[in-house]
């Protein structure tokens, strides 16, 4: 039964929901599309493209296909071109502006000649705000009569060339997902018709925060970035760091921390969760702006648009919001203080609430 649920969530129909067209020059606009190409709208432009790829890729890239997005997150697209011998990917990546200047502290899989670089802040528009990808999302260029086609494996960006994602979504969305936040706990996938599957099972909870530098553009109980080994929550304000990451049990071997928590397949047979729908691909993306709030028409449908993490603490019954846990300025490098392995320690599940209206 658990193998037959991994396999329909991986076959399920999929709907074009938004399609980003990248012309690769300075000063190239990014635009997006909501109606498959009929009419664009300009959400950025390339302040510094590139014609090379990444070899040294991160490992969860390999549970990727060639030719898709590898990894969508607040502060960067990875997209994957082609497998190295090592079986990792060879990537090439989007950038917001903020990235221009990294920190010096900053540890991330970019690479400064093989990233375009954009003036789109992180956690706006292709980094969150709205258009985000999913992982698995195809990458195509167009033929001058508007013929779409895949790249080819082994793609090098080209100067002056436009690409596209094809941002796309299943057809049957889920209502929430929940993670029983303990040892053998279960992680349940919901749906608007009443049905509900145990996808996964917890084989390490999570009890801390770590310092994934990411969150500081992602707020509290807000996605910050999905690939096919890791979805990463904040738990810290905008401008703040702190958040803990949800990895599946191969690769989440190397990750001993209390900011980790690992799951696995149900049964044996299942199989292994790294790159498969709908915790590492294709169902969960970033999704927030901060002035979603704003009193204007527009504002109850945005809310209804995004992502939200809830959490039900020990002795409770009911769920709230995220409570807030991160790191001061003082605690940024240097040795992670004791308190931070056990600030999530009283959470006994969280719930991944998905957007109600199609963007």
């Amino acid at each position: 039964m658990a193998l037959l649920v991994l396999l329909q969530l991986s076959s399920i129909g999929s709907t074009e929901i938004t399609r980003i067209k990248v012309w690769n020059q300075p000063n190239g606009t990014i635009e997006a599309s909501s109606n498959k190409g009929k009419s664009w709208r300009e959400v950025g432009r390339v302040l510094f493209p590139t014609n090379k790829t990444n070899s040294n890729g991160y490992t969860a890239a390999r549970w990727v296909a060639d030719g898709k997005v590898a990894a969508t997150a607040v502060n960067a697209i990875h997209i994957k071109t082609a497998t190295a011998p090592d079986g990792d990917g060879i990537i090439f990546s989007l950038l917001p502006r903020e990235f221009l200047q990294p920190p010096s502290y900053y540890r991330s899989y970019l690479s400064s000649d093989t990233a375009i670089y954009t003036d789109i802040p992180a956690g706006e528009e292709i980094f969150g705000g709205g258009v985000a990808p999913f992982v698995g999302n195809s990458i195509k260029l167009a033929y001058p009569d508007g013929t779409m086609v895949d790249i080819p494996k082994g793609y090098q960006p080209h100067l002056y060339e436009k690409f596209y994602i094809i941002v796309e979504k299943p057809q049957e969305y889920p209502r929430s997902l929940v993670i029983e936040n303990v040892r053998g706990g279960e992680v349940t996938i919901s749906y608007y018709n009443g049905r509900s599957e145990v996808i996964a099972r917890v084989v390490r909870p999570v009890s801390g925060i770590g310092r994934f530098e990411g969150s500081r553009y992602a707020s509290v109980g807000r996605i910050r970035a999905n690939h096919a080994g890791v979805l990463d929550v904040s738990t810290s304000t905008l401008g703040r760091i702190g958040g803990f990451q949800i990895v599946p049990a191969y690769h989440g071997q190397k990750f001993g921390g209390p900011q980790w928590l690992v799951v696995g397949p149900v049964s044996s047979e299942a199989g292994s969760l790294e790159g498969t729908a709908p915790l590492f691909k294709a169902f969960i993306r970033p999704d927030y702006l901060p002035d979603d709030l704003l009193n204007d028409a527009g504002w109850m449908d945005r809310l209804l648009e995004r992502f939200l993490v809830e959490v039900k603490l020990a002795g409770s019954d009911k769920w709230q919001s995220m409570p807030i846990r991160e790191y001061d300025d003082y605690y940024l490098t240097g040795q992670i203080p004791p308190w931070s392995a056990k600030t999530l320690q009283n959470v006994v599940a969280f719930r991944f609430l998905f957007p109600l209206v199609n963007n």
